[in-house]
């Protein structure tokens, strides 16, 4: 069996301008406490660059992913939605939870 599979795109949006929107988006609606990380160009039913949305604390660094934020390759269009932002910020205390230190008794 041979499968060939033809995808183009106009590719409008560099992964580094891609990468520089998702964290001015992030850090300006979501937590100054997350940035973005490098982007994945995702093949499927549109072309996109899947940019991993990571959680940093100061008092340890980067402490996870809590979601990605998609994008697209030819307009540049940020897909995200109140269920994603939900989900991004409930991972987030998630992870600040099972991260935070033990406190003397």
């Amino acid at each position: 069996m041979e499968v060939d599979i033809k995808v183009t795109a106009d590719v409008n949006f560099t992964a580094i301008a891609t990468r520089q929107k998702v964290n001015s988006f992030v850090l300006s609606e979501i937590s100054y406490m997350m940035h973005a990380e490098e982007p994945t160009l995702v093949i499927g039913e549109h072309i996109c660059w899947r940019v991993p949305v990571i959680l940093s604390l100061s008092s340890q660094g980067d402490i996870g992913e809590v979601g990605v934020i998609d994008v697209d390759v030819e307009t540049g269009q940020m897909h995200v939605t109140p269920q994603l932002l939900a989900k991004i910020n409930n991972r987030a205390e998630a992870l600040t939870a099972h991260s935070a230190p033990a406190t003397a008794e």
